[in-house]
């Protein structure tokens, strides 16, 4: 019996595997750090405004999210007509794909890169070529020696997820120097929110300033709006163009834009989510390192612990010993990192639990 055969490549891609979701057993508290959510939730505003639109839920959104992207342009001081709205950044990733790659192109992503780029490259016939690392870190030099002449884009997450590094702008600026023109560089910019580096920088500059780089973001995470599924982009009318092209015309829905709106002019709220989430990277990191694991320093609102290879310490073992108490955190086989968990900054609550857990873990005989 004849039946539909997908596209050449398609069953060849790992389908995503997000952070597993908590199971609760009677009685026990349960605490999600799978999936770097914020443990404030959304501005109140964000929720008063999400359920302002409730009335009109029969009406179809503005096409182009002018509304959100003028709100977007004055909080970051950008041109609203260069920024494009989508169902999350992931969507956005995914059409930039579908716009610039083909069959027989090639994209770069790095060793332990966000695992949608391999994703959106194969399912648009290209290949993803892979740029090792240096100590989980962004090598440029590393990406500048992968470039072919089939290269059309190149990943870059800045902060990286799942390893929480960053490279400083000074060397993001040297690589989209090292790329060549008709090379499209995208910037994720996802964690920047959480970066208190003086030499970091999102991106907005070299985007103004070029014809061929882009940068995404998100307000899945210190905004809260995960469940409503809405991010952004900043590129140069050109790209902006292209992309609008295939951008489905009512593709951010009305609750999540106003939503969006206000969570972006909630400073405060943000605020209170930044400083929180420094103080416990910093304590983690100390904790952690004191009872005999390995952190990879972050500057995101996660952070990433290494565990020894022996039996009864190993990263697979304590993520056991760490769900039956509640605490569920973030394997990264499908990352190439199968003896490291990565953890969600969560409450004062979890992560205090989390330390005192790992302790138990690791004193273990």
């Amino acid at each position: 019996m004849s039946r539909p055969v997908p596209n050449p490549g398609i069953l060849d891609i790992a389908p995503y595997t997000p952070g597993k979701s908590p199971v609760a057993r009677p009685g026990q508290k349960v605490f999600k750090l799978s999936a770097n959510e914020t443990p404030f939730g959304p501005s109140p505003h964000a929720i008063e405004a999400y359920k302002s639109a409730a009335d009109h839920l029969e009406d179809y959104p503005e096409g182009s999210s002018r509304v959100l992207r003028e709100a977007i342009g004055k909080a970051y001081g950008l041109d609203p007509d260069r920024i494009i709205c989508g169902a999350g950044s992931d969507e956005i990733l995914n059409l930039l794909a579908h716009t610039y790659l083909a069959p027989g192109d090639e994209a770069i992503a790095t060793t332990h890169g966000f695992l949608v780029y391999p994703i959106a490259t194969m399912a648009n016939g290209a290949k993803t070529v892979v740029a090792e690392e240096h100590d989980l870190t962004t090598d440029v030099d590393a990406i500048l020696a992968k470039v072919s002449p089939r290269t059309k884009l190149v990943w870059l997450a800045n902060p990286n997820n799942p390893t929480g590094t960053y490279i400083p702008f000074d060397e993001v600026k040297r690589l989209r120097a090292g790329l060549p023109e008709h090379v499209v560089l995208v910037l994720d910019a996802a964690y920047a929110d959480y970066v208190s580096r003086n030499d970091y920088e999102m991106g907005i500059e070299l985007v103004s300033t070029t014809e061929n780089t882009v940068l995404t973001h998100t307000f899945s995470k210190i905004h809260g709006l995960a469940a409503l599924r809405i991010g952004w982009m900043f590129g140069p009318a050109n790209i902006v163009d292209a992309v609008n092209r295939i951008r489905g015309p009512f593709n951010v829905s009305v609750p999540a834009q106003l939503a969006a709106i206000a969570a972006i002019q909630d400073a405060a709220h943000v605020e209170k989510s930044r400083t929180h989430t420094e103080n416990w990277r910093n304590r983690l990191t100390e904790e952690l390192t004191k009872i005999g694991l390995t952190v990879t320093p972050s500057v995101t609102n996660f952070v990433l612990m290494h565990f020894p290879t022996t039996p009864g310490k190993t990263a697979a073992e304590a993520d056991a010993f760490l769900t039956e108490r509640g605490l569920v955190l973030r394997g990264l086989n499908n990352y190439g990192l199968p003896n490291a968990l990565r953890m969600t900054i969560g409450t004062d609550e979890a992560n205090a639990l989390v330390i005192e857990a790992l302790a138990d873990f690791m004193a273990r005989p």
